[in-house]
């Protein structure tokens, strides 16, 4: 559904690269996670698949478009959800969405329908401009589904949000893939990331240090460990042990034979940790 091949951006005449070399490709239906700290490349990037930065070294095709030559079917297939709020504020949140589904030559979704989607229902004829920010962003949000995109390119969805909020847009991503859309998630939030993406690329200082699923990258780089919670001498203790070195494992089976286990949990790295051990770097 995306390619992307030798990509390079410069925004000065110096030669020095904001992103440099990177290529990947997107399986329709597919959630792809692109993640690392501000300034690592991720923006960049995004705004060249989108057309809001020009093409300047590389090759983009989505859907087997070329990008370079961006047609009317190129718009009317992807979607795009900023993390800034841009909306018209002296509009109301319909009257938004409204213009906007006029820009698209395929039938589009009921705006109301999106707004009831993310919990804008009752703002529906409020001006935009009294909305609170995490409100913006979901009107912004529900206005990246209008044209039900085929390409939905998501930066930071959940940021700022609200816990149950956060959890409504991750339903409504999730649904949206099980309808056949493929999703391109900007984040440097890791959680958001483990819980929604088939796969994802650490980019860093502009280039991206590896490709992989969230599994795979904890099989690869975790340490196999379980955390044990038991009692003795009627006090509950802990233990950290692993699930490799053979004396650990004895003690395992020892504690499980005695029948003393209360709890018991694998461990495994976070996405997170697996970045900085990558990156040399954490994601502030």
């Amino acid at each position: 559904m995306l390619t992307v091949k030798n990509l390079y951006h410069s925004y000065t005449n110096d030669n020095r690269y904001a992103v440099q070399d990177i290529h990947f490709e997107i399986e329709k239906g597919e959630i792809f996670g692109f993640l690392g700290p501000s300034g690592a490349g991720k923006s960049t990037t995004q705004k060249i698949l989108i057309g809001l930065l020009p093409l300047q070294r590389g090759e983009v095709r989505i859907a087997d478009i070329d990008i370079r030559k961006p047609t009317e079917q190129l718009f009317n297939i992807i979607g795009v959800s900023f993390e800034q709020p841009n909306i018209y504020k002296k509009l109301t949140g319909l009257e938004n969405l409204e213009f906007y589904r006029k820009m698209f030559s395929v039938p589009t979704e009921d705006p109301m329908k999106l707004l009831r989607m993310v919990g804008l229902e009752q703002a529906a004829n409020k001006r935009a401009g009294g909305y609170s920010k995490g409100m913006m962003q979901r009107l912004v949000f529900a206005r990246s589904m209008l044209n039900a995109p085929k390409m939905w390119f998501l930066d930071e969805p959940t940021s700022g949000l609200d816990p149950n909020t956060a959890s409504q847009i991750k339903e409504i991503i999730w649904q949206k893939r099980k309808e056949g859309a493929t999703i391109f998630l900007t984040t440097h939030n890791m959680h958001i990331a483990d819980e929604l993406c088939d796969r994802v690329a650490f980019i860093n200082d502009g280039k991206i240090e590896l490709i992989d699923s969230p599994r795979n990258l904890k099989l690869k780089y975790g340490e196999r460990m379980v955390l044990v919670e038991y009692k003795e001498g009627g006090m509950v203790k802990k233990e950290y042990l692993s699930m490799v070195e053979e004396k650990d494992r004895k003690r395992l089976n020892r504690l499980i034979d005695e029948g003393n286990i209360e709890t018991m949990h694998s461990q495994e790295a976070t996405l997170e940790e697996i970045f900085i051990k990558v990156t040399g770097r954490g994601l502030k």
